[in-house]
């Protein structure tokens, strides 16, 4: 297995994999610059992930997030920065709701006196088939400081996301985010209406003619969370000379609250797989809150059988560990 560290303020150049010419296949490979973190299977780029802060105009400053995201054949699915909600940023995980005792922290979702502070991304290749980014991440707020006027630690977070190498017309990209409090009474929540969206959210480029799919079929996006089952699949054209393509978004059984309402948008926004909702939940000094999901990203329309398959190889015990 391969390791590379990647600490905070130094700029690292490095592939992963053991790359001949006589190889048929091509290698999964992190680059890493000054931004962030590349991923590649041979030539073809797979995602960017944004270590460093980054903000438009001084406004909207975020971190610890994924984009661009790209498809099958290259096209990028994710946006950053869209006019309709500067604050959404690619493949993110973000609450509108931190609390500190009974004192509301910023607005991570916003990306609002809100800080993400990534001091180590560690880079390993479990096999050669798997590409693994651990993210080291404490986050901190301008309005919880100590006598010193320093910012406190609130909450450790580890993520880690592991990119697959490509299969027959799908890939797989897994997420796994744990949080776990450094100051006592701390809580999360989402959005304090009734819609409580918050949580695990792709903020995907939306044609027209979008469809949703979950597990118990097709469904319209409501106002409010709309309930889908264990996944939900978002089909379109995502570009005019392809097929249709799509991203499937499976939650992991284990994830408190599943199965999660779905906060769907066809225009202009994110998919959200909504935890905990309006009314925001405890973060133990001891041991970690863990949610995990598997982003699908695949051509064609699959069938609700071989979607089905999919979250069944998720939620497997050898999909845990490579």
């Amino acid at each position: 297995m391969i390791r590379i560290p990647i600490l905070a303020g130094i700029l690292v150049l490095g592939t992963v994999g053991h790359a001949t010419p006589d190889d048929r296949v091509a290698p999964l490979t992190a680059n890493a610059n000054d931004q962030g973190i590349e991923v590649r299977e041979g030539k073809q780029p797979v995602l960017f992930y944004q270590r460093t802060p980054k903000s438009q105009e001084g406004k909207f400053q975020r971190a610890h997030y994924v984009h661009p995201l790209y498809d099958l054949d290259g096209n990028v699915l994710t946006e950053d920065f869209p006019a309709d909600h500067p604050h959404h940023r690619g493949i993110f995980w973000a609450w509108h709701q931190v609390w500190l005792g009974d004192r509301k922290l910023g607005d991570p979702w916003l990306a609002s006196d809100f800080s993400w502070q990534v001091y180590t991304v560690e880079t390993t290749l479990p096999n050669p088939d798997l590409l693994q980014l651990r993210c080291f991440v404490t986050w901190t707020s301008p309005q919880a400081v100590d006598a010193l006027s320093a910012r406190l630690p609130l909450v450790r977070e580890t993520t880690t996301i592991r990119i697959h190498r490509a299969g027959p017309g799908h890939r797989n990209v897994d997420f796994r985010i744990e949080l776990q409090a450094l100051q006592a009474k701390m809580r999360i929540g989402g959005s304090e209406d009734a819609k409580g969206y918050g949580g695990f959210s792709p903020r995907i480029r939306l044609p027209e003619g979008i469809r949703f799919r979950g597990e118990t079929g097709l469904v319209e996006p409501q106002r409010t969370a709309v309930q889908g089952g264990a996944w939900m699949d978002i089909v379109g054209h995502f570009s005019e000379q392809s097929d249709p393509s799509g991203l499937a978004i499976l939650c992991h059984p284990d994830n408190p609250g599943f199965p999660q309402g779905w906060i769907l948008r066809s225009s202009g926004s994110m998919q959200n797989a909504a935890y905990p909702g309006q009314h925001p939940v405890p973060l133990s000094l001891k041991s970690p809150l863990v949610l995990s999901y598997r982003l699908v990203l695949h051509r064609g329309e699959p069938e609700p059988s071989v979607l089905a398959r999919w979250h069944q190889d998720f939620t497997s015990p050898s999909a845990a560990s490579p």
